[in-house]
């Protein structure tokens, strides 16, 4: 073989080798993911912290938020935070000084979904409940005095002969702690106790419209972090009348019905940008002023000039 052949032989071994390579580094740089979160531990007890964080690969700064929700066993979200990224791309909530108490109450799997620029990320934890309960050292059984009799004296005239029965102590009562009871409502408490159930089809509809279309954007999530300290101040009070009061819930039951056909609108739009989310949010904010005020005083008015 000549020298030019040897030369074309070490070439084509040079060029398969160095494909090679670049191949396996292009695989080892791609499996890293883009965005990921995990949890500071995999199961929790009651007081326990939570810690969520993660990593934005290749951060630049851009969309500097990151929305952290967290669901229960039943489907319902109980918890909604907003963190900013550093600028090496990490992320935690150590600011929020999340508990496993309040909310996070009912023993199972919960999942925290995590979104930021429209990538999402997931992961699980178990709340196992409170802690376990100490174990109970029954006392040995104390034995009783032999009673003697005592004859009475002849002068006693009181017959003693019936004498009451000793008192029986009866044990103490052993306190266990169980899982407190989840609250009901999964996230809308008024429209849970107004139709009945959190599978209700009005109560996932507007399940899947907060999560599927408001909580997608920046703006939707920052108006539901508003939204949720405004709408839990009152909701719990009304969701309870409501359970007591049948009249009551039928009222609200009906006066929810104009709200959920409005919201029925955000089902046949595309929302892909910030704008259109601002735009159809405030849209319907606006049909929902009108509907539960101006047209009902314009009615009152008219009503009165007519008398």
């Amino acid at each position: 073989m000549n020298v030019t052949g040897k030369f074309f032989l070490v070439f084509l071994c040079l060029t398969i080798t160095s494909y090679g390579l670049s191949g396996s580094v292009y695989a080892n740089s791609h499996n890293i993911l883009p965005f990921t979160v995990a949890t500071n531990s995999g199961t929790y007890l009651a007081g326990d912290t939570i810690l969520i964080f993660g990593s934005i690969r290749d951060y630049d700064g851009t969309s500097p938020i990151v929305t952290i929700q967290i669901f229960g066993p039943l489907g319902g979200m109980k918890v909604i935070d907003q963190v900013t990224p550093k600028s090496d791309g990490t992320f935690s909530n150590t600011s929020s000084n999340l508990k496993a108490q309040g909310t996070i109450n009912l023993t199972g799997e919960y999942i925290v979904k995590a979104m930021w620029n429209k990538q999402p990320a997931e992961v699980t934890f178990e709340f196992v409940g409170g802690a376990a309960p100490e174990p109970v050292v029954e006392s040995e059984p104390v034995a009783e005095p032999e009673v003697t009799e005592v004859e009475p004296e002849v002068t006693e005239t009181i017959d003693e002969s019936v004498q009451e029965p000793e008192p029986e102590f009866e044990p103490e009562p052993v306190m266990t702690s169980q899982p407190a009871e989840e609250k009901k409502g999964g996230g809308c408490l008024i429209a849970t106790a107004a139709f009945g159930s959190e599978m209700a089809p009005q109560v996932q509809f507007l399940r899947e419209i907060r999560d599927n279309k408001v909580l997608q954007t920046e703006s939707g999530s920052a108006f539901m972090i508003g939204f949720n300290q405004f709408y839990y101040s009152f909701s719990p009070a009304v969701a309870d009348y409501e359970r007591e009061n049948l009249a009551f819930k039928e009222t609200v039951k009906l006066a929810l019905t104009p709200m959920l056909t409005s919201l029925a609108i955000l089902n046949y739009v595309d929302i892909d940008s910030e704008a259109e989310m601002l735009g159809y949010g405030i849209g319907i904010i606006l049909l929902n002023i009108g509907m539960y005020f101006v047209a009902p005083a314009i009615i009152i008015i008219k009503i009165k000039n007519r008398n």
